[in-house]
């Protein structure tokens, strides 16, 4: 399995995971606002601020993203590439994650094009053009906070309990987890252990990341050194992890597929909630 050398001493915790309740929602997301305004409200109107949700056939105008690009030289194993902006786009499938970071809400968010471009798309740049209903599902007990990340130099996601019962809701009744998994491990594996210590027989499994390249089962592998990713369908089983993804590297051409197991390392992180069944 390949691995990648990122510019901090490795953490000694190699997986992050907290319980939570996970309520299922359906949102309608507003046209004319930018996408991370439009998340922000619709979670809100159902008193959540925490959440993950499905983008399906969401229109923009304009879509701003970047992709994964070599590293800059400055210590960091990977990057970004420079901005893309589609005047007019459309989002085929895609996944975000909404937390916090030096305050605010911020969303995390991977997505797929219709016409085959995928990247990680800039939610304060990207204007709705249509009103749009997703599958969402909101958080308590648990959120995704921003945090300074000694191994990759990187600002990333951490499951973080959440405090008392505030306006927002009532208090949690966990039915759900909240995972993040750091560098060189195999995603399937990881989540397999995971399982396992927590006592998960089966569950679908949402989210985000990256990986060192990517090698599917059915299709041509993704050679690029990172590569990002989004979990089309994902379910845990007594029998392991089974993952389909969406994947794109340093050329754009963005590939779907089932993960060959044992031979896909976390390249930053994977941002997970794990929902049993």
């Amino acid at each position: 399995m390949r691995a990648i050398t990122h510019p901090g001493q490795p953490a000694p915790t190699r997986a992050d995971i907290l319980p939570c309740e996970a309520v299922s929602l359906r949102l309608t997301l507003r046209a004319g606002l930018p996408l991370t305004e439009a998340i922000v409200a619709a979670f809100a109107a159902q008193g959540f601020a925490y959440g993950y949700l499905r983008l399906e056939g969401v229109a923009f105008a304009p879509l701003a993203y970047v992709m994964p690009a070599p590293a800059p030289g400055d210590g960091h194993a990977a990057w970004y590439s420079a901005t893309y902006t589609r005047p007019v786009a459309r989002i085929a499938t895609g996944g975000a994650h909404l937390g916090l970071r030096d305050g605010r809400a911020f969303l995390h968010c991977h997505a797929l094009m219709t016409t085959g471009e995928m990247g990680h798309v800039l939610c304060d740049d990207s204007r709705l053009a249509e009103d749009v209903s997703v599958q969402a599902w909101g958080l308590r007990g648990a959120g995704l906070v921003a945090q300074e990340d000694s191994e990759t130099q990187f600002t990333l996601f951490r499951p973080t309990p959440l405090g008392p019962p505030t306006p927002l809701g009532p208090p949690a009744r966990p039915n759900a987890y909240l995972a993040t998994l750091r560098p060189n491990q195999d995603i399937c594996t990881a989540l397999q252990a995971l399982a396992r210590a927590h006592q998960i027989t089966h569950a679908r499994v949402e989210g985000i990341g990256s990986l060192v390249g990517t090698q599917f089962a059915d299709s041509p592998a993704i050679a690029s050194y990172a590569t990002e990713i989004f979990l089309t369908d994902a379910t845990l089983s007594p029998s392991g992890a089974r993952i389909k993804l969406a994947s794109v590297g340093f050329d754009g051409l963005a590939r779907q597929g089932a993960l060959r197991a044992g031979e896909n390392a976390v390249c930053v992180t994977a941002e997970l909630l794990i929902l049993p069944d």
